[in-house]
């Protein structure tokens, strides 16, 4: 059977791509330049260079493209496709999120607009910054803190915490500059442009993401995963799973996904969804139908077994089976993102070694001596990363922490 499906894959890491490979369906790619690679060519029937956030090419391309393999489904494996990759199942009739549940999760505005009109207890306030008065109007009406971010961007990317109305002058001028250019701080984000920004109120407590699949409508949460962040900027640390969370609050944490996942309308595939557990109970921060990022995917293989990116070709493909319901656990995972202040890079050393270990899934630096180390501000200044297999989440944040700052050296004199 494996060989009469065909799937229009859009972005996507080349790892992903192998394991959507190894389900066995003809694999047509549209992949961005700057992430083609020599494993994806040739793992792939048939390979298109191409901007796939730009629908005025991914349209009339994927419409011929049809004509010649007849896939069965798109999946979108990359942010910057999941858009575009609905909207084209919905045109050809290949089921899947519909369009406008794919806007509403990919604009955080419209995702709590849609949450309000429906008087979902998962939301709080927010609106969008129209001009200058708007800042002001909010924090008077909502308080402080409050925060304001891009409507659409990712990873951290323009997220702002405003303390009080004296900060409100700095952060209307830096809207102003991140209007202005198109995003530069990593490769993810260049596919995006912040132009629109949406200003929320704080949610407070700790952090978490669950990693869900969805199938035709029944949500099964296969982890619920432990963020860690600071409260000073908006890059995450590091992440672990499982959660150490009580039964109690993990159960409220899975309920309220799947509420939430209802609420906006998503039927199947994967979702990320980041929630904080508030004084009111768990409050959602944002949601994406795609699989987490910064390697979350990679933390469920190793914990759970269960390889999310190849659920999310092989599903609506036919080519694999539906999750039970609250899967179990064989091990605990966790990654830790190498940080260090600011500085010009002298040396990098001990990466090898770490990334050796049998007990270690990846280590990576993406620093070389003579690179400048930015201020901490979101995600794309992050150096690198170790990421863990333990027996429990304990013993995985404990190596995970250790290797990240006593082993890997990344050593640096004062710009």
């Amino acid at each position: 059977m494996t060989g009469d499906r065909t799937v229009l894959l859009i972005g996507g890491t080349g790892t992903q791509v192998e394991r959507a490979a190894q389900l066995g369906p003809r694999i047509v790619l549209f992949q961005h330049q700057g992430r083609i690679g020599p494993a994806q060519t040739g793992l792939v029937d048939a390979l298109m260079m191409v901007d796939y956030t730009d629908w005025r090419t991914v349209g009339p391309l994927a419409e011929a493209a049809h004509e010649i393999w007849g896939f069965d489904a798109v999946v979108a494996l990359a942010e910057g496709g999941l858009v575009n990759a609905a909207r084209l199942n919905t045109l050809l009739g290949l089921g899947g999120t519909p369009y406008e549940v794919s806007v509403r999760l990919r604009n955080k505005h419209l995702m709590r607009r849609h949450l309000a009109e429906r008087g979902s207890r998962l939301t709080v306030p927010g609106e969008p910054v129209t001009d200058r008065a708007s800042l002001d109007a909010f924090g008077a009406r909502v308080g402080y803190p409050f925060i304001v971010k891009p409507t659409d961007a990712t990873a951290g990317f323009g997220v702002t915490r405003v303390n009080g109305a004296g900060e409100l002058a700095g952060v209307w001028h830096r809207l102003g500059q991140l209007r202005s250019t198109r995003t530069d701080r990593g490769f993810g984000s260049k596919l995006f442009t912040a132009r629109d920004f949406l200003m929320e109120a704080y949610i407070d407590g700790p952090e978490f993401s669950v990693e869900a699949f969805s199938f035709t409508g029944r949500h099964v949460v296969v982890a619920v995963t432990e963020k860690l962040v600071d409260e000073a900027h908006s890059a995450e640390l590091g992440h672990a799973l499982p959660a150490r969370l009580t039964l109690a609050d993990r159960t409220q944490i899975a309920a309220a996904t799947r509420e939430f996942l209802t609420t906006m309308g998503l039927t199947d595939g994967p979702s990320h969804t980041e929630i904080r557990l508030s004084r009111r109970g768990p409050m959602v921060i944002e949601s994406h139908n795609r699989a987490g990022g910064d390697h979350i995917d990679e933390l469920v293989r190793a914990a759970y077994g269960i390889d999310l990116a190849a659920y999310a070709v092989g599903w609506p493909t036919g080519l694999v089976a539906e999750l039970p319901d609250d899967p179990r656990p064989v091990a605990a995972a966790s990654i830790r993102f190498l940080m260090r202040a600011p500085g010009i890079v002298t040396a990098v050393k001990g990466v090898e070694d770490v990334a050796a270990r049998p007990d270690v899934l990846a280590a990576e630096v993406r620093v070389r001596p003579g690179d400048v180390v930015r201020p901490l501000r979101d995600n794309w200044d992050r150096l690198g990363f170790v990421a863990v297999r333990a027996a429990d989440t304990d013993a995985a944040v404990e190596l995970c922490e250790r290797l990240a700052a006593e082993d890997i050296r990344i050593d640096l004199t004062d710009l």
